[in-house]
């Protein structure tokens, strides 16, 4: 398989300069374009189409902070599989049961559970919000020592974050009626 980070030609790294990674795709992309290929053999010609459709997969996972370390992490032998029940962080637990039963009372047409759904979404808001502080250090401080121990860590803290964000897309369908 190929390791993104290789191909494009840059340093493994939680915390990449945006510019660099978009830099080197536009230079392997003009060197990969399968048009370049045209004349060539049928097995070069695919070969291009191979890379320059890995290239492309490789620049939208590490452009993206969150699919990049989901890839590191995947790189590093960690599960990164669904999230299990086990999984909710467990000061969570108690808000999550209130927001179930308001999640259901305005399933069955109950409109007065709004307001705490309302509450419930600028909360898991802020909580994503804080959550994503705590990975922008927690990449830098991987960088720097490029640990184990910092990948669990940020796997967990990546494991609550999908959590938080899926309590989020709940509350966010149950206020937003669908056409």
């Amino acid at each position: 398989m190929t390791d993104y980070f290789e191909l494009l030609g840059i340093p493994r790294s939680l915390h990449l300069s945006l510019d660099l990674l978009q830099q080197r795709y536009y230079e392997l992309s003009r060197q990969l374009h399968p048009d370049r290929f045209m004349r060539s053999p049928e097995a070069e010609q695919q070969k291009a189409l191979d890379m320059s459709s890995t290239l492309n997969d490789a620049y939208r996972t590490l452009k993206n902070p969150l699919k990049r370390a989901m890839y590191v992490l995947s790189q590093e032998g960690f599960d990164i599989g669904e999230q299990r029940s086990k999984d909710v962080p467990p000061e969570l637990l108690e808000e999550v049961f209130e927001l179930n039963m308001a999640l259901e009372e305005m399933r069955s047409g109950d409109d007065s559970a709004r307001p705490q759904l309302e509450s419930a979404e600028k909360n898991f808001t802020r909580m994503l919000n804080d959550v994503d502080r705590q990975l922008e250090d927690q990449f830098e401080q991987y960088d720097r020592a490029q640990s184990r121990e910092k990948l669990s860590e940020i796997r967990g803290v990546l494991n609550r974050r999908k959590y938080i964000q899926n309590l989020l897309d709940e509350v966010h369908k149950s206020l937003v009626p669908s056409p």
